[in-house]
């Protein structure tokens, strides 16, 4: 009987399909390694902060008065810094990192001359401002390098911390984490008539926390890995550009003003000792009345307003320990030492706070014209990545509308208004939770999440100049995850100039009344 002779595969190729297959294995072993070690591996830095340096607390700006105009002038450089590192180089506005804290009352005119001394184009954003788009300073309002901008509106807001930050579409991550940002405090006679805190760096203090990642020489490392969509977390914080900072305090009462000026890490602000504190203000302003917590969280750009009492001679660490949904690849499983207060062996007498802060305005969603939805997805709203030309949404001025904002995957997403404080009606359905009732411009979503805000739109109308809408996470933003819409005035022709077209969504709004949402 013969035999079959088999077919036999060359001793080379063998060897090429061993080597390449064993490459295989190796390669989805790293891989596996690498995904393991992302998704399990937290930082933690409890302990292990010497908190040796005091706290820098950022310079009030100075200003001009000329016929009730208040004139700012504000210069983006470039410069170095150090955090510990030998020479860093920074951003900053009139100084080497960060920026001068912005003081202004209501009422006032306010003019602003932006500088902009960068190697690269930037903008200028006044995150949590009631203006006119036109001085907004989003994506559309550029400043070449060695141009200058000048914007000008009246304050005509409650007191409130807000900020301001580059908005340049693409990079608005990279040059916030290079170091260009600061506070901007509204002051108003509402405010004025309460007890509160209200020194400037003695019993009143701005609080501007980041986290930062650093190369071998000291530089700032900009990079996130392939598992950070949300962009770079890092494991060393600074408070107002202060690496390893503790705040001497002299009063009884303290009060901190905490901005989240992360690129993507959410903090849960906690002290060590647990202990409770209160909640006075958040993004727009004082709550109705003072609010026990022990612990806030806050996503990148939101704010909040807390008053800690201390004993004389004690000291207690503020901490970030884990967000409560996690959002691992956002930093927000860490734990994180921000800061030391340090009381001294005799502090200044504090009276009690007042059991009353500032009625709260309530809008009527039975009162909403307009109902409108966002899905956020990736580096998406809607399915649709931002362009400059498309219009998004269209706004009749003095309408009040609710929109629902829900995240419809598993990353970290929040979301801001520009122009506008709304305020959060429900969370899947069930009223907020006490630190979100206030007026707000940026709330944190999380996976599978759904908010619905209410809001009212006054006083600023264009066809030519749109306000943004868009995650707060930075680099979601800069990959396209924003839209715009423009405030139009009743009588408005629907004419748009040549520059712009009308996105579907436009003509997807709904009433609420013929929605399938409660309201």
């Amino acid at each position: 009987m013969a035999r079959v002779r088999r077919s036999r595969v060359p001793r080379v190729w063998r060897w090429v399909i061993g080597v390449t297959l064993g490459g295989l294995t190796i390669g989805l072993g790293f891989f596996g390694w690498a995904a393991w070690a992302w998704f399990t591996i937290t930082v933690d830095t409890t302990g292990q902060v010497d908190f040796d340096q005091p706290v820098a607390i950022p310079p009030l700006a100075q200003s001009r008065v000329v016929d009730g105009e208040r004139t700012f002038d504000l210069t983006a450089q470039t410069g170095t810094s150090n955090f510990g590192r030998g020479d860093t180089p920074t951003w900053g506005i009139n100084g080497d990192y960060l920026a001068p804290t912005l003081r202004a009352t209501r009422g006032e005119q306010v003019r602003m001359r932006v500088r902009n001394d960068l190697p690269e184009t930037t903008s200028m954003h006044w995150h949590g401002m009631h203006l006119p788009a036109q001085m907004d300073g989003g994506p559309h309002q550029p400043i070449a390098p060695g141009d200058t901008w000048e914007p000008y509106w009246t304050i005509d807001q409650s007191a409130a911390t807000l900020w301001y930050h580059p908005h340049p579409h693409g990079d608005t991550a990279e040059h916030i984490y290079r170091g260009v940002a600061g506070m901007f405090i509204l002051d108003d006679p509402a405010e004025d008539s309460l007890d509160l805190p209200d020194r400037y760096g003695v019993d009143d203090i701005p609080l501007i926390v980041q986290d930062k990642k650093f190369n071998t020489d000291g530089t700032l490392n900009e990079n996130h890995s392939t598992f950070q969509s949300a962009g770079v977390t890092g494991d060393t914080v600074l408070v107002n550009g202060t690496v390893d900072p503790y705040l001497a305090v002299s009063t009884e009462r303290v009060r901190l003003r905490l901005l989240n000026a992360s690129n993507t890490r959410p903090y849960n602000f906690a002290f060590a000792d647990n202990r409770d504190f209160d909640m006075i203000a958040s993004d727009g302003g004082l709550l109705a009345e003072p609010l026990p917590v022990n612990h806030i969280q806050l996503s990148p750009g939101e704010r909040a307003e807390i008053i800690v009492r201390m004993e004389p001679g004690e000291r207690v660490v503020l901490r970030s320990g884990p967000s409560d949904s996690g959002a691992r690849m956002a930093g927000g499983a860490d734990r994180l030492d921000i800061i030391e207060l340090r009381a001294a062996p005799s502090l200044t007498p504090a009276p009690d706070l007042p059991e009353k802060l500032m009625d709260q305005p309530r809008l009527d969603p039975a009162d909403a014209s307009k109902f409108r939805s966002f899905d956020l997805s990736g580096f998406s709203i809607n399915g649709q990545g931002m362009d400059m030309n498309r219009i998004d949404h269209t706004v009749t001025l003095g309408d009040t509308e609710i929109w629902e904002v829900t995240n419809v995957d598993g990353g970290s997403h929040n979301f801001h208004v520009h122009d506008v404080q709304f305020r959060v009606l429900d969370i899947n359905g069930h009223p907020p939770p006490p630190q979100l009732e206030g007026q707000k411009d940026t709330i944190w979503i999380r996976p599978q999440e759904t908010v619905r805000l209410i809001m009212r739109f006054t006083d600023y109308t264009s066809t030519s100049a749109p306000y943004m809408f868009h995650c707060h996470t930075l680099r979601h933003e800069d990959l396209d995850m924003m839209g715009q819409f423009l405030v139009v005035e009743p009588t408005w022709d629907g004419n748009l100039p040549d520059a712009f077209t009308v996105g579907p969504a436009t003509t997807d709004d709904r009433l609420p009344g013929l929605s399938n949402h409660q309201h």
